[in-house]
């Protein structure tokens, strides 16, 4: 399978369809069916007690996934999440970036399946583990 996007096109995507949260995301590496996106960690992200709240992983979780299957089928905005399970595993570094790696396990016409780790930089344990689902658009004739 071929990339139909690159690092530099996923990050140009995040800036003009999500400018909002864009700058919250790197797009560290970009291969056939996997991702590394960086979430940089600040005060915004932190819950009372310095611990890193389990909505900015959900959305680290999210972003990922899309960014991976975005990459495999091209700059479809409307590939939409349709079901996620995460399990928060150990508490991640309070002061340090978040590193996601996601893996597309199934990439189909209607469905996409696949997991993601997540990681506090520069710790080998993973801090929260995702399962996500996504629905992508159909093609217009």
């Amino acid at each position: 399978m071929q990339l139909k996007m690159t690092q530099r096109d996923l990050q140009a995507f995040l800036k003009s369809e999500f400018p909002q949260v864009a700058d919250d995301f790197e797009v560290a590496e970009v291969a056939p069916m996997r991702a590394t996106i960086r979430k940089r960690i600040g005060d915004k992200h932190l819950r009372p007690g310095g611990t890193v709240s389990g909505p900015t992983m959900f959305a680290l979780a999210d972003v990922s996934m899309y960014l991976a299957i975005l990459a495999m089928i091209g700059p479809k905005a409307l590939a939409v999440t349709t079901n996620c399970s995460i399990d928060f595993m150990r508490k991640p570094a309070s002061n340090a970036d978040l590193l996601a790696h996601a893996t597309l396990h199934k990439l189909g016409r209607v469905l996409a399946v696949g997991d993601v780790l997540i990681y506090s930089e520069g710790d080998d344990r993973p801090v929260a583990r995702a399962s996500l689902t996504y629905s992508i658009p159909p093609e217009r004739a």
